[in-house]
């Protein structure tokens, strides 16, 4: 497994140093890799009277743009991701690395070296980076908390254990809470787990119950980064919260009481002697889990004195993904023993998750560009309704991630009223609904890159490591259509349009 990861660091290594050695080439133009101060970094703007200076993309004249053509790798690799495990499991377990980096390579060399732009790759690699840098860590920590439910498994105590799960996601992130209940879950359930039981698991805790606080998933994060309120998800996103979770419990609750159990299995159940009672071994890894989240605020974007790298007029982070990434080695250096036996923990799925992802944020640089740049333009602005913007970011956040997503279309709908996404108090008038109806669009949007994350294996990153682990354990899970066809579709889909219809259809 160290092999892998070493592989993993290299190519990391090879692309930052790449992206970085080609800035300093430039470093004699406005894109110089250089240490300023705010007050050097600072871009300029027409004022902000003018709605053209908002519709303008940034760094128009430095930046090439994309051809429509160059969205192929990532179309191939989203088809790979479908169809590999499906008709050729064999080649595609054993060159899905390969595969991934090297679709991600084509995309950022064209980009550096045909469109000579920089700023797009160094992006997608700090994004990258800081998305790693959380999964990993919360991965690794979580595994080292062996919690054992010693309860007779029946719907009702599925249920409460997701509804648990939701309540959580919001403290410690749908990735945490998703790493510390996933193996729980699978264990209450070991006489009977399916499928169904894992996709559930996704639907609630991995993705839709995240959906009030900044803390609970990174499309809300990056909004509080960027001026959204702390507690303006809370205050706007209960009610569809609510409404969600609780259809979502009935069917499940329904489902599990169909297809739970059969006789002979209720027989064995009934056999054993259950105490009820929740053990729990490694519980020093939750100061590691802790200190993870503490550190998720350690941004340089929002606290002035925490150190940071600047480039083409922004501010990147390294001290937090420092951090994650040191307690990444340290839980897991002094974690519990047992704990890890117990999890039967070891690092395939968070493998995974480093490649396959590496894969998708190398190439869907130019499918986030194309959108972007018409829904910033005059003519997408004049199309942005709650209707556009819910969909539009909810489709689009199934299968890209939903991350960029939600900041791609919370630009566009800033732009159509004259407000620029890159000032603080901007995006904090657009929160507190000082233009237009403009707090309910955010909603829309904030709920859409919510929910839609949990349409396919990749709409989140969470969706990916839960569906990992649940293979390790034995359980069959659907292919990357077959999840889509029999459960995003038929059980998913119905919900988020009755979301649409009472929140957003009638709307204004």
């Amino acid at each position: 497994m160290k092999k892998y990861f070493a592989s993993w660091l290299l190519i990391l290594g090879l692309l930052t140093t790449g992206a970085i050695s080609f800035t300093h080439a430039q470093s004699f133009t406005s894109q110089g890799f250089i240490a300023q101060t705010d007050e050097q970094v600072e871009p300029s703007r027409e004022t902000e009277d003018s709605p053209q200076s908002v519709l303008e993309p940034a760094h128009e004249d430095t930046h090439g743009h994309a051809p429509g053509w160059l969205v192929i790798p990532f179309v191939v690799l989203l088809l790979m991701i479908a169809t590999g495990p499906l008709f050729y499991e064999h080649f595609w377990h054993h060159n899905y690395p390969k595969i991934a980096v090297s679709l991600a390579i084509i995309v950022v060399l064209y980009y550096l070296f045909v469109l000579h732009n920089v700023h797009n790759p160094v992006h997608a690699l700090a994004e990258y980076i800081q998305f790693i840098a959380l999964l990993a860590s919360l991965f690794i920590a979580s595994g080292g908390i062996l919690i054992q439910v010693d309860k007779k498994s029946t719907p009702i105590a599925n249920v409460l254990l997701l509804l648990i799960g939701a309540l959580i996601s919001n403290l410690i992130g749908t990735t945490g809470a998703s790493m510390l209940l996933i193996r729980p879950f699978i264990r209450l359930n070991k006489n009977n787990i399916q499928p169904y039981h894992i996709i559930f698991f996704i639907f609630m805790v991995s993705n839709v119950g995240g959906s009030l606080t900044p803390i609970g998933d990174p499309p809300l994060f990056l909004g509080f980064l960027k001026g959204v309120p702390f507690f303006w998800t809370l205050e706007h996103n209960w009610p569809a919260w609510i409404l969600a979770l609780t259809i979502l419990s009935v069917i499940f609750y329904f489902v599990d009481r169909k297809f739970g159990k059969n006789g002979a299995q209720e027989a064995l159940e009934e056999e054993n002697h259950f105490t009820n009672k929740i053990s729990l071994t490694g519980t020093k890894n939750f100061f590691w889990l802790l200190l993870i989240i503490i550190s998720v605020f350690l941004d340089p974007n929002v606290l002035e004195w925490v150190p940071a790298i600047h480039y083409d007029g922004q501010k990147f982070s390294f001290i937090r993904e420092t951090i994650m990434f040191s307690v990444a080695y340290f839980s897991f250096r002094f974690a519990d023993k047992k704990a890890l036996q117990g999890n039967e923990f070891n690092f395939e799925p968070i493998r995974e998750v480093a490649f396959i992802f590496i894969g998708i944020f190398g190439t869907m640089m130019p499918a986030l560009e194309l959108v972007g740049t018409f829904a910033q333009s005059e003519e997408g602005a004049a199309m942005i309704t709650y209707n556009s913007l819910y969909w539009g970011t909810g489709l689009l956040s199934g299968f890209l991630d939903n991350a960029p997503t939600y900041l791609n279309f919370l630009a566009a709908a800033m732009a159509s009223q004259g407000a620029d996404i890159n000032i603080i108090q901007h995006v904090k008038d657009f929160a507190l609904d000082n233009y237009v109806e403009s707090s309910f669009e955010l909603m829309a949007i904030s709920i859409a890159s919510v929910f839609f994350g949990a349409m396919t294996y990749i709409g989140n990153g969470p969706n990916f490591m839960v569906k990992s682990i649940a293979e390790q354990s034995g359980i069959k899970m659907p292919s990357f259509f077959g999840y889509i066809l029999r459960f995003s579709i038929p059980i998913l889909l119905p919900i988020l349009l009755i979301t649409w219809l009472v929140f957003f259809a009638f709307a204004g």
